[in-house]
């Protein structure tokens, strides 16, 4: 289903979850967000796209792909415009996002000029496959799924989410 929504309508879509959230005594100045696979990858474009997020968390998020007209851009081509800074937490082996995806991503944000972007920063875990934190599948561990947690929760504590 979330390959036949257009990235467009998915900013859209978290734009009006803010707004909602706002209008309903949500603190939208503590904004941050978190996705897992599909969702890491919606974390970062997010991050570049509201002035408003604070921080993300990206859990194994594909970072580059072929464009097209429904995700004309990815992390990978956002890295510099980021307007939060991003945490990436990736698995080592990954099948679907190579270790050398995740250092150009590494690379691009640490050669940044904008400060959010800059200010990002990727864990990888060595021996964990994608998937590491789902506690459903054959891929979760436990070490690496908890550990991610404790990053997560202080990223967003230290940049006020």
């Amino acid at each position: 289903m979330v390959s036949k929504v257009p990235d467009s309508q998915v900013m859209a879509d978290l734009d009006a979850c803010v707004a909602w959230a706002r209008a309903n005594g949500g603190d939208s100045g503590r904004l941050g967000i978190t996705g897992f696979c599909w969702g890491g990858r919606i974390a970062w474009l997010y991050a570049a796209h509201n002035p408003g997020v604070k921080a993300g968390v990206a859990w194994y998020g594909r970072l580059t792909s072929p464009a097209s007209e429904m995700t004309p851009r990815h992390p990978l081509d956002l890295a510099g415009e980021l307007k939060g800074p991003v945490l990436g937490l990736y698995g080592g082996q990954d099948g679907g996002i190579p270790n050398d995806t995740v250092e150009k991503m590494r690379k691009a944000l640490a050669e940044s000029a904008n400060p959010a972007s800059k200010a990002s920063a990727i864990h990888l875990y060595p021996n964990a496959p994608h998937a590491f934190h789902a506690d459903y599948r054959p891929s979760y561990r436990k070490e690496e799924a908890e550990d991610g947690w404790k990053r997560m929760r202080e990223w967003f504590t230290k940049h006020g989410v």
